[in-house]
């Protein structure tokens, strides 16, 4: 079995993947809790240290990266100071900014978390507040948008649309995007939010979760029961038309329904610190898996353990390829 996990890992090198979708930047501020403020009944933070990553779906172009991929990312983000913070951003992680647009009077999505090291004496990633900086309304030039999309398709192996609501997948975006790729045969992966959900119809894979397919698709469902589980995932596969339907639920694991096959999932025991970003992660090797035409129970099995890592860490973080390689080899015959 390890020579299949080796034959695909080393096939990962040779996809070339473009990210579409709500890029935004990832800011922590690190340091320790000692007492309370005087001012107010809050805790009173001590600074150690402040970060920068790339988030949304430039983190999902991250994770392709640290995979082997070759990445394109088309992102609208803000005409601002933070627009030049995250093409900087990119840049070091060696992603191509020929797919961003700046558009003007919008700013650049910021997530900050505030995070103590230590709290009270006490050895503890305590994330305390989210702080989201952002203009969530479409993009005024969808058809700009669009164009660049299209111009950036060739040699493409698989197509991701990452949503996270910030505007950059309209309605238009959507549907345009997968009735191009579909007419040039090429997969297209879709990570739905609520307010377009029912857009994404025609896709090759789409990967909601639970709040997503309960409140965007409207479907019932209880992870804990399997036949509800199996219908659900059914009745969206049914309306929306596409090949595969990947729903994560947490602690219940990952339900794959394809036309012909229904599988269920666990997820390895490990201690979870974060889960922030394990949903990029996720699509980032299904789109993978997918584009070098892997089973579907190996791709199942890759993705769910992917997410499952990167859960071990605070913050969003980019996927370590070559932890992914051991924990595949030493769990591949147990899934």
């Amino acid at each position: 079995m390890s020579l299949e996990i080796d034959s695909l890992f080393n096939s990962f090198n040779k996809s070339n993947v473009l990210v579409v979708g709500d890029s935004m930047i990832d800011s922590y501020v690190w340091g320790k809790i000692d007492r309370m403020s005087p001012e107010a009944p809050v805790p009173l933070l001590n600074v150690t240290k402040k970060e920068s990553r790339i988030g949304g779906a430039a983190n999902v172009a991250l994770n392709l990266k640290a995979l082997g991929a070759k990445v394109k990312l088309c992102s609208v983000i803000g005409d601002d100071y933070k627009s030049k913070v995250f093409k900087e951003l990119l840049k070091k992680e060696n992603i191509n900014t020929d797919g961003i647009i700046s558009e003007k009077n919008r700013i650049t999505t910021e997530k900050k978390r505030i995070i103590s090291e230590k709290y009270f004496s006490r050895n503890y990633n305590k994330h305390h507040i989210r702080i989201d900086d952002e203009i969530v309304e479409d993009i005024n030039n969808e058809k700009m948008f669009i164009s660049l999309i299209k111009s950036q398709m060739n040699e493409i192996d698989a197509i991701i649309l990452q949503d996270y609501n910030k505007g950059n997948l309209t309605k238009n975006v959507i549907e345009e995007v997968i009735l191009y790729a579909n007419k040039r045969n090429i997969p297209t992966l879709c990570d739905p939010k609520i307010k377009n959900f029912y857009s994404f119809k025609n896709c090759t894979l789409i990967k909601p979760n639970l709040s997503e397919i309960r409140n965007g698709g409207g479907i019932k469902i209880n992870p804990e029961r399997n036949d509800d589980v199996t219908f659900a995932t059914k009745k969206l596969q049914e309306r929306l038309n596409c090949d595969i339907i990947m729903l994560t639920m947490s602690e219940n694991g990952m339900q794959i329904k394809t036309e012909s096959s229904s599988s269920h999932f666990k997820n390895v025991d490990r201690k979870i610190v974060d889960v922030s970003g394990a949903g990029d992660t996720v699509i980032s090797v299904a789109a993978l898996c997918l584009s070098q035409n892997t089973p579907i129970e190996l791709l199942g099995f890759l993705s769910n353990l992917a997410g499952g890592i990167v859960c071990e860490y605070p913050g969003v973080v980019k996927l370590e390829k070559e932890k992914l390689y051991k924990e595949a080899v030493s769990h591949y015959n147990k899934f």
